[in-house]
């Protein structure tokens, strides 16, 4: 499979329903936000592609290994999790990033690699609270909400720079500030969502990367439903919620747009939230699903992708791109939104950034995008 990870930009793997989401910042620094892994086989068609092979086949290496600088998990269920024991074996992590979730969740109720996730992620924060600060690349972590686990005699000294909340933003990435290039502004999960549902405990980011003036952004909102994006839309100052790349949370579900609220005796169009998706949205734009394709139509009990969700994310977008559709559903190939000459591309099927058009000049792509260049001059949180 031939295929190059970007100079700087998004990759967003072919690997069925499930999220697979690589960051490259530059030719060193690659981030992996959630994995589903999907074993190659000589003896199958299977058109997923194995995304921890192409990966140690395109990182970077520190000390002869395959180096990837953070490693990110919205929330430990498999579909965001698969292959991370094989990762773990095969590449250097120099960050985990994670929410409280994961330590509050039974070793039974976790499949194989989120159990190996929680695993490394206990004893990097047992290293950290050994050393009392920042224990360096290989042991580093950050956590990401609140949690009454911080209250308990085993996390008491953690420290607290080591803690994301929502509301503020992050721009250290292993350990080197980034903030010219990078930052990520941290939307979930909120206080009181620390016991609900998995799903709903999802790690929620907006991504921007920075080349000079231009500003190339995404949504990355794991599998949250309508209540708590609801809500970081009604928290949130518009500049954090800008978006060039939306990945459909839940993998295009329709408990995105869909509700049903209380008193409703059906699920209703939530078009509110539909409009705020498009007023947030830059002029050159896509809606992403990580999913298998989407059927033109879905019966009653249906799991995601929904035909309807899509439908919907076709009025707020120039083009809707499915990773198991795209360029063709026989032979998907990792979807790119990069950088390219000053402009933003967007390479649906894969190559070389740039090869799908859409990009803007620099001067309109920084008119578009500007005002989230750098974090807020002062720190908010909420929850």
């Amino acid at each position: 499979m031939d295929f190059e990870l970007p100079g700087r930009g998004f990759v967003f793997w072919p690997v069925g329903n499930g999220d697979s989401t690589t960051i490259v910042i530059d030719s060193k620094t690659v981030l992996q936000i959630d994995l589903r892994h999907m074993e190659r086989s000589d003896d199958n068609d299977d058109p997923t592609w194995p995304v921890v092979d192409e990966l140690v086949e395109r990182l970077p290496t520190k000390k002869g290994h395959p180096y990837l600088s953070v490693f990110a998990l919205t929330h430990p269920d498999e579909d965001h999790c698969k292959g991370f024991k094989t990762l773990l074996s095969k590449v250097t992590i120099g960050t985990l990033w994670f929410t409280p979730r994961v330590f509050g969740e039974y070793t039974r109720d976790l499949c194989e690699d989120a159990t190996a996730f929680k695993k490394e992620a206990k004893r990097r924060v047992d290293a950290t609270l050994s050393k009392g600060a920042d224990p360096g690349a290989g042991d580093r972590v950050r956590i990401f909400g609140y949690s009454d686990l911080f209250k308990m005699k085993e996390f008491e000294g953690f420290p607290p720079e080591l803690l994301s909340v929502p509301g503020s933003s992050v721009s250290i990435i292993d350990g080197s500030d980034r903030s010219d290039e990078f930052r990520g502004f941290v939307h979930s999960p909120f206080k009181d969502d620390d016991s609900g549902e998995r799903n709903d405990t999802s790690l929620g980011l907006q991504v921007s990367l920075h080349e000079g003036d231009v500003a190339l952004q995404a949504l990355l909102l794991g599998d949250l439903k309508y209540p708590t994006i609801r809500r970081i839309f009604d928290r949130s100052k518009a500049d954090d919620l800008a978006w060039n790349v939306l990945l459909a949370p839940h993998h295009c579900s329709k408990s995105v747009m869909y509700w049903k609220e209380e008193g409703d005796e059906e699920e209703k169009l939530q078009q509110k939230l539909l409009d705020d998706l498009e007023d947030s949205s830059r002029s050159s734009n896509r809606v992403v699903s990580s999913s298998n394709p989407v059927p033109s139509s879905n019966k009653s009990g249906d799991n995601p992708p929904h035909a309807k969700a899509k439908k919907r994310y076709e009025t707020i977008t120039s083009r809707f791109l499915c990773t198991m559709e795209t360029p063709s559903q026989d032979s998907p190939k990792p979807i790119v939104v990069a950088f390219e000459g000053g402009k933003i591309k967007f390479s649906p099927g894969g190559g070389a950034a740039g090869g799908g058009g859409g990009g803007k000049s620099a001067s309109e792509s920084a008119s578009d995008a500007r005002g989230s260049d750098a974090p807020p001059g002062d720190p908010v949180t909420y929850g």
